[in-house]
């Protein structure tokens, strides 16, 4: 890299400098470049920037899963600009941006998310001084539209349940409904994560961060039938109702719950909406939003407001103590 940065510079200088002054140009030019910039110039050209973020986002703890995402997400804005990370402006990001939502038809909660990632990619390149300022800092939140999201009725979680024809599915239910847990948590579960005497368990969240989380009576029951009717010695807590009895995955639950309600004509029945349902009844009933939000294991504040449908009920009689 040294020598073709010296070649360009010598042939641009050609005519211009005698040979005893070309000769001591490049070398002084030389020495320069080898104790200041070899490194940026290096970065530049083999886009090692991208590994480098990767690599310092699974040492603090992001999944797998998280790690793909921000890496096909960064990768192809790359891809898109043709540019290497310093040289990325924000009119770059901003004309990225715009042509990435109009070609995908992207709603605006995706499209954000994507501005979240990039802003993070680029926040951790100034942090580490490859650039000067982050070129997403000017690219506002994009905003989207709050809609209410459906949470499942005390008779629809009744008819679920009464529904089961096996002991697991009512099981899963139940525990599904008074944890709040996220179905990956679910299927994660042991035997022996399990505290009958407590009524709790300790779950591994995003992050691998663990919580702990606790059910009701009821659930407690259906529980301690399901695992006493199983004549298998898988550890998994919930597997599956043929031979080889492997644990349940997540599609598994999915698949499941979607016929069950298919079968009673419940729309949009899956394992996260039992989380919803949840977060919106504790929030209901008066339990303070930061301990829904240990409950559920967020990080945020915000994500826990996000899930929770407030009811007008509530508010309309809470109006009249208050204000009325």
């Amino acid at each position: 890299m040294i020598d073709k940065i010296i070649q360009e510079f010598t042939g641009k200088m050609t005519g211009m400098l005698s040979a005893e002054q070309s000769k001591a140009a490049t070398e002084a030019l030389q020495a320069v470049l080898q104790k200041y910039t070899i490194a940026e110039v290096s970065e530049k050209e083999t886009g090692e920037l991208l590994p480098k973020f990767i690599a310092a986002k699974r040492v603090e703890g992001c999944s797998e899963k998280s790690l793909k995402y921000y890496e096909s997400t960064i990768r192809n804005m790359l891809t898109a600009t043709e540019k290497p990370e310093q040289e990325i402006t924000t009119d770059d990001l901003r004309g990225y941006l715009d042509a990435y939502q109009q070609t995908n038809n992207i709603s605006k909660v995706t499209l954000d998310n994507v501005r979240r990632i990039l802003s993070s990619f680029f926040s951790w390149l100034e942090d580490e001084d490859y650039i000067v300022k982050s070129p997403v800092r000017r690219i506002h939140k994009v905003k989207t539209t709050k809609t209410v999201k459906e949470t499942y009725s005390d008779e629809s979680l009744e008819l679920m349940r009464d529904h089961c024809d096996n002991a697991r599915d009512l099981a899963m239910i139940d525990l599904l409904s008074s944890t709040g847990m996220r179905v990956g948590e679910l299927v994660k579960l042991n035997r022996k994560d399990i505290d009958f005497e407590s009524r709790e368990c300790i779950v591994f969240g995003k992050g691998s961060k663990e919580r702990k989380v606790y059910f009701d009576a009821r659930t407690k029951i259906h529980l301690q039938k399901y695992l006493n009717e199983r004549t298998d010695d898988n550890e998994a807590l919930f597997v599956s109702l043929l031979k080889p009895f492997n644990r349940l995955q997540i599609s598994g639950v999915e698949i499941r719950l979607r016929k069950i309600g298919s079968e009673l004509n419940i729309d949009n029945v899956h394992p996260h909406k039992f989380r919803r349902t949840l977060a919106t009844m504790a929030i209901d009933k008066g339990m303070p939003i930061e301990q829904v939000q240990s409950l559920l294991g967020h990080s945020s504040i915000d994500t826990t407001l996000r899930y929770a449908m407030v009811n007008q009920t509530n508010v309309k009689n809470s109006c009249k103590k208050f204000i009325g």
